[in-house]
């Protein structure tokens, strides 16, 4: 059975480049886009909130769900490629 690619990977797929996902699939819907910087390749971005509403979605309550986005994935150094997290202002003054 041939799996379906999503459209941001699709579209990824077709940008030289290294670009690191986090899987599930599920979390395509975080991305945000691509970010760059003076020296560097671009990455993908992903909204941290919408990361970690999807874990919420798969169970986690979210004290569970910062957690494991923090160790798991926000802390997880991937190589060349390692995504990027995203804080809205909106979401930074709810916190602080």
């Amino acid at each position: 059975m041939t799996q379906e690619v999503s459209p941001i990977r699709a579209a990824l797929n077709e940008i030289e480049g290294t670009f690191l996902l986090i899987e599930p699939v599920a979390m395509d819907d975080a991305i945000v886009g691509l970010v760059s910087g003076c020296g560097k390749e671009p990455v993908v971005c992903y909204d941290r909130a919408k990361v970690i509403e999807i874990l919420m979605k798969d169970g986690m309550d979210a004290e569970e769900a910062e957690e494991f986005f923090s160790v798991n994935i926000e802390g997880a150094y991937m190589g060349e490629g390692t995504p990027m997290f995203l804080e809205s202002t909106k979401n930074l003054l709810k916190r602080h």
